[in-house]
């Protein structure tokens, strides 16, 4: 869902809102000519195996499993211990909402880093602490309700953007996010300077 918010130190945010708002209309318009053509496919393989001494049945059987992707990557992967209780549940290994979580800030950071070396800025480091927040949604069904993105990120060299245009980058890259397009989650950004 494109709902982006944005939290700057900046007194101009509503300037800074105004020129997303003209962005997003632009990049809809774009968007609605190229309804139904398909990119590409991406592949994973979810392997799962009941243990002999599991009844299965009674519920009392290990969520661990494994996610295999095609370049090779085998992930350990469980159901989260906030919704199924160890021992059933594998805390180490990674749930789906930890991935979808992981997914959404990747993308998001993927696009920025693309966006700002288009725009002539050099970064130096960018580093998100996603959070993702469950609860009970439109329809009254448990969901990722909305997604908090907090990208931090360290610019070098004789380019430096201010606020705004950090801002209108953070932005410029969530309109092109694949996977933001995708949810009906809503995604906040919050984006800093460091």
């Amino acid at each position: 869902m494109l709902k982006p918010i944005y939290s700057t130190t900046n007194s101009n945010a509503s300037l800074c809102n105004e020129a997303l708002r003209v962005r997003l209309s632009v990049f809809l318009e774009d968007a609605l000519s190229n309804i139904g053509s398909i990119m590409g496919n991406y592949l994973a393989s979810i392997i799962w195996h009941r243990s002999k001494e599991e009844s299965f049945t009674d519920q009392k059987y290990s969520r661990a499993h494994q996610w295999d992707f095609d370049g090779g990557i085998k992930i350990n992967a469980s159901s989260s211990p906030q919704v199924v209780k160890k021992p059933f549940s594998i805390e180490e290994a990674v749930d789906p909402e930890e991935a979808f979580v992981a997914a959404l800030s990747s993308c998001h950071m993927l696009w920025f880093l693309s966006t700002a070396a288009s725009a002539g800025y050099q970064v130096d480091h960018y580093h998100d602490a996603a959070v993702g927040y469950m609860g009970v949604n439109f329809k009254g069904e448990m969901a990722m309700i909305w997604v908090e993105l907090n990208p931090r990120v360290a610019f070098n060299g004789a380019k430096i953007p201010t606020d705004d245009e950090h801002c209108l980058l953070h932005h410029d890259a969530h309109t092109r996010c694949y996977l933001a397009h995708s949810v009906l989650t809503e995604i906040r950004l919050r984006p800093s300077l460091g």
